[in-house]
């Protein structure tokens, strides 16, 4: 008897294991109206309340200055706003690429569309930091045949758009479009390789910087384009940006 009932319940447990083949049915949803009537959870508040504090109280800290307005209207073919963008992603990158690979950033390029606010006369803030960069975009190296960065010097001389360029790279455009380049205070080298410092937004075709795409190496650095923002402006008691030789129109 034992030998026959012991086989039968371990059946039983085993069928009580298996998963059941649950399929939904129906669902229900209500449609709930949040306004002026509405009245509030002071318990809700009560936990909220701190937490809301602390970020109205970072997001306004004063993190430096500017004497000037710094916005990207204000030349033609690069503007204070781009170039300050341009030069402090390079300033804040090109340490943390040099301790990766031993080389150094040759220069960076972002995009005109990706500068979402202007920074204003007085005191610049966490605020200033947010509003210039909501997005997420994070920094990353590309090296780039020289075919590639011509590509990417016609695309900005075509343009016609204050695309933030580092100081470390200088156009002198002709009025048929055609730019001399210098690099890093060298002409242009058609036999090397160059390294750009970009987002990985713009790498992957973002604005259509299709030559940012398949590079010959990609060095993704893990440093929100934000973060650097927010981490020269500490370092510095004024920000200052002027409008250079960066790109000379002829």
């Amino acid at each position: 008897m034992k030998k026959i009932y012991f086989p039968f319940l371990l059946f039983l447990i085993l069928l009580s294991c298996k998963d059941p083949n649950y399929q939904n049915t129906k669902i229900v949803g209500k449609t709930s109206v949040i306004d002026s009537t509405t009245v509030s959870d002071s318990t809700y508040i009560k936990v909220i309340e701190p937490y809301k504090e602390k970020m109205i109280k970072e997001i306004n800290t004063v993190l430096t200055y500017t004497t000037k307005d710094l916005v990207r209207t204000d030349g033609n073919m690069q503007s204070t706003l781009g170039n300050l963008m341009a030069d402090l992603t390079y300033t804040r990158a090109n340490p943390l690429f040099k301790k990766e690979t031993g080389k150094d950033i040759d220069f960076a390029l972002l995009n005109y569309g990706g500068i979402r606010s202007g920074i204003f006369t007085g005191a610049v803030t966490n605020r200033n930091a947010f509003q210039l960069m909501p997005f997420e975009n994070t920094l990353v190296v590309v090296e780039l045949t020289a075919e590639k960065v011509q590509e990417l010097v016609n695309y900005f001389t075509e343009g016609s758009r204050a695309h933030p360029l580092s100081k470390q790279i200088q156009l002198t455009i002709s009025e048929n479009g055609h730019a001399l380049i210098k690099i890093r205070d060298m002409i242009f080298d058609k036999s090397k390789t160059y390294y750009v410092l970009t987002s990985d937004y713009l790498q992957s075709g973002g604005d259509r910087m299709d030559f940012f795409k398949d590079p010959v190496h990609l060095y993704k650095l893990d440093y929100k384009v934000r973060d650097a923002i927010i981490d020269y402006f500490k370092s510095v008691d004024t920000l200052r940006s002027t409008l250079d030789n960066r790109v000379i129109l002829k």
